[in-house]
């Protein structure tokens, strides 16, 4: 099989293709624009192989993606090209709208093109699989704002009482990210159903592990730790996801391209909910083990509690039955497991880090005006200079009231956090 692979050089893109080449025997053409999260570099070990093309253009421009589907006659097609992080988002929201909802539009015209050109056994095998996000359905629950009668007071994040995303919830965004992605989901159906090209999606919950830029929650914390800066957290770090090793999420991937049935969503979760805090102090926890400071301190000291960000949701957690179920699939890393395998990369990998980092972005907070950025940088002075540490208000939120309804469960004070992934 040849698959056509949006934003290939991206994180999960490239964890994709990585595990194509090493145990699959699918040629695939890497369509990617290389903007500042796109790194060949993380593909170095595919770039001999003959299976391996790259096309560097947009997916905005029509005519190019139009000439690609003509010179490499995939087929399938599998759309992980996305601008992703909300931070970004709230700060630019214009390129997530021309990127995530322009770019589907042109890919999805020019695959129909394509499709309906094609000769009667390769445009019944034809598939567009388009990855999207848990983000799409909003939040849950949290179990520290639900109501005892609702869940036991000891129970844990786990309780069997508190809902789970699935293929059903209804979708309620709540950054321009996720909104954005929410109508790329909506185009995608639209076209199968008013068209009849033959889709599939795919919604996922946080990724992590090798070659993550450093915009998001694990890599940053790991290389700020490494530099003796603040590892600043959200709120208090109650937020909630569900963590997803991204070798486990690239098998789940390929899984349904290849298996999965025309017309169905199927929800990608890693069974692995986590507070950021505890992420955070797992984190700092490895770096003690693997890496000690000099001074015998823990990296936890570095922690830094800051102001939340606008609409921060609070809880995500899939439901990934239907997956196993129909096709087989499970996560094969832990959290535990997962994160050591993380943590241990980026300590044997500094030079990918550095090189990664252009000038552009150097680990400053995004999504906050310019005077919420002073106000950020005057607290992380303070709190260096032995100043306190307590986090700042958190704004109300509100959670997908249609789902929580519909499921039993009352509302809860909303909208991906801290680019957890």
């Amino acid at each position: 099989m040849k698959l056509l692979i949006t934003g290939g050089a991206g994180f999960i893109g490239s964890a994709l293709i990585r595990h194509l080449i090493r145990h699959s025997a699918d040629s695939v053409v890497n369509v990617d624009k290389l903007t500042y999260a796109g790194n060949l570099e993380s593909l170095a070990e595919c770039s001999a192989s003959d299976r391996y093309a790259f096309e560097q253009v947009d997916i905005c421009d029509r005519a190019a993606l139009s000439r690609v589907f003509t010179q490499h006659q995939p087929d399938a097609v599998m759309h992980l090209a996305a601008e992703s992080h909300v931070d970004r988002s709230i700060d630019g929201p214009g390129e997530f709208m021309q990127t995530n909802i322009v770019g589907t539009f042109n890919l999805l015209e020019a695959a129909r093109a394509y499709w309906l050109g094609l000769d009667a056994p390769r445009k019944a095998a034809f598939r567009l699989h388009h990855i999207s996000t848990d983000e799409v359905y909003g939040d849950l629950p949290h179990p520290d704002e639900t109501p005892p009668a609702v869940i036991p007071a000891k129970a844990g994040i786990h309780a069997a009482e508190l809902p789970l995303f699935t293929e059903t919830t209804p979708y309620a965004p709540s950054s321009p990210y996720s909104a954005s992605k929410a109508a790329s989901d909506h185009l995608v159906r639209a076209w199968q159903r008013t068209y009849g090209l033959p889709v599939l999606i795919t919604n996922c919950s946080n990724n992590y592990g090798p070659y993550h830029f450093p915009e998001k929650l694990i890599p940053l914390v790991i290389l700020n730790a490494l530099e003796g800066k603040a590892l600043p957290v959200y709120g208090q770090g109650q937020q909630i996801r569900d963590w997803l090793f991204v070798e486990d999420h690239a098998r789940a991937l390929h899984t349904v391209v290849t298996r999965g049935q025309v017309g169905q969503t199927y929800n990608i979760g890693g069974h692995n909910e986590k507070r950021n805090i505890e992420v955070v102090r797992g984190i700092c926890a490895l770096l003690d083990e693997l890496r000690p400071r000099a001074d015998g301190q823990s990296y936890a000291a570095q922690i830094t509690h800051v102001q939340d960000r606008p609409g921060h949701d609070m809880r995500y957690a899939i439901d990934a039955g239907k997956i196993g179920r129909e096709l087989g699939w499970a996560p094969q890393e832990s959290f535990e497991t997962g994160l050591r395998k993380t943590v241990q990369w980026y300590l044997a990998n500094a030079d990918w880090c550095r090189r990664v980092q252009d000038g552009s972005y150097q680990r400053e907070r995004l999504g906050v005006g310019q005077q919420d950025k002073q106000n950020f940088a005057d607290r992380i002075q303070a709190r260096f200079a032995g100043s306190s540490a307590d986090a700042l208000p958190t704004p109300p939120r509100q959670t997908n009231t249609t789902f929580l309804e519909s499921n039993g469960h009352p509302p809860s004070p909303r909208g991906r956090g801290q680019g957890e992934g």
